[in-house]
């Protein structure tokens, strides 16, 4: 079964301290320069990049997806070929990441919102729960309103999704849609515990500062 919970590689990378790195927005650029090419080409899509600061190191987040999803080697793969990129980006001449940093690699949790077309495409299938837009006519006649929706999810494509709401099916654009949340079903158990098995956390490197577990300054 492919793993769509949460797989994690971290890398500890050190790196000398004192390099000018500018603001962490201005570093999250530089970053995704380097990191999306490298993402992409292992067929795999960068959902999310954050760089936030831990004591005296900085902690570079990598979520990565794809529509089979992504487990655990996978993760390890790319977490290895994003470090590669990164040094030879640094041994360049490349202000990156200054200072030391530790990289960390993972597919999205559950949690994660369905806010673009392949999020919901990845998600057939799946009970989600949703603000959407609707015509409430013993409210306001003729008048759209929003309200939450739970559904599971027929079909999407790059323009709407089908959800089947209480039996009856439903389509909205995505502009008529918020941000959709994956719900946990206790009939599908014994599916998230499979998945659990792969949730591991791989580590290398020097070990962190004790004021490390204190991140402050993230930027997204």
């Amino acid at each position: 079964m492919t793993q769509r919970g949460r797989a994690t590689r971290s890398t500890g990378r050190p790196r000398p301290t004192g390099a000018p790195g500018g603001d962490l927005a201005a570093r999250r650029s530089r970053l995704r320069a380097v990191i999306e090419p490298v993402v992409v080409a292992a067929g795999y899509d960068l959902e999310d990049l954050s760089v936030s600061r831990a004591g005296r190191r900085h902690v570079v987040r990598v979520i990565v997806d794809g529509d089979q999803g992504i487990n655990l080697d996978a993760v390890a793969d790319v977490s290895r070929a994003v470090s590669t990129a990164l040094d030879a980006a640094e041994e360049s001449g490349g202000d990156i990441v200054a200072g030391e940093y530790q990289l960390e690699v993972s597919s999205p949790g559950v949690d994660r919102p369905l806010t673009l077309p392949r999020h919901w495409r990845r998600n057939v299938g799946r009970l989600v729960r949703v603000t959407a837009r609707v015509t409430v006519p013993e409210q306001r006649p003729g008048q759209p309103g929003d309200r939450q929706v739970t559904g599971r999810v027929v079909g999407a494509d790059d323009e709407r999704v089908v959800l089947d709401v209480d039996g009856e099916q439903a389509t909205w654009t995505y502009a008529e849609l918020g941000p959709g949340r994956v719900q946990v079903e206790f009939s599908r158990l014994d599916e998230i515990d499979e998945a659990d098995e792969f949730d591991a956390t791989d580590e290398a490197g020097e070990a962190g500062d004790d004021d490390d577990d204190d991140v402050e300054d993230e930027e997204r």
